[in-house]
């Protein structure tokens, strides 16, 4: 707590309770695997099979694979739901985690991505919770110190980290709901459960 009494890494964790209290998981809630893979245009990068990407690379630890290429094609391609989780997952969180909060290794080329919705989402629960943990686990003090080599910027306090992946959170998982809302739209036989 500071000098005016307040608790700052309290406020930094609400900014993204409240997005995912009020906002995102009853959205989330439901989502089905034909909206996961659903690609509204031809050659949208996605999770697939493993073996059955077109993309220029594919990459992950298990069954399935992550679509991507670098350098990054202009203009970027077009991602399903399915990519927009696993990168969330991946390099938003689960990344982030192994390098600040002691999390098993991640990254996208080991990662084993989901074959299902059900189990994007469990993901996502799971590394959402650790990243709460741990940065409850900073205090006020850890939100002061340096993020270090482990990331592009290593002169930033933990606090400029914390709000960067706060915004990437919001603004990657509200596209997640802009595409079940496409679906739901362009999709007759879909009945909009749990909307």
């Amino acid at each position: 707590m500071d000098a005016d009494g307040l608790d700052w890494n309290r406020t930094l964790r609400f900014q993204w309770e409240f997005h995912w209290e009020h906002q995102l998981r009853a959205r989330l809630e439901g989502l089905t695997d034909d909206e996961y893979f659903w690609s509204p245009v031809p050659d949208a990068w996605s999770v697939r099979p493993c073996g059955s990407s077109k993309a220029p690379v594919a990459v992950g630890g298990g069954d399935f694979t992550i679509d991507y290429a670098f350098p990054e094609p202009v203009p970027p391609a077009f991602t399903t739901i399915a990519w927009r989780l696993g990168h969330v997952i991946v390099g938003v969180l689960a990344a982030r985690n192994a390098a600040h909060f002691g999390a098993p290794a991640a990254s996208y080329e080991t990662w084993e991505y989901a074959g299902s919705a059900a189990t994007a989402l469990d993901q996502l629960k799971t590394q959402l919770d650790v990243w709460l943990t741990g940065v409850r686990g900073l205090g006020e003090d850890g939100l002061r110190v340096p993020v270090g080599s482990k990331e592009p910027y290593p002169e930033l306090p933990m606090a400029d980290l914390v709000l960067h992946i706060h915004r990437e959170l919001i603004h990657h998982l509200s596209e997640v709901c802009l595409l079940r809302d496409l679906y739901l739209h362009t999709n007759p036989s879909s009945n909009g459960v749990n909307r």
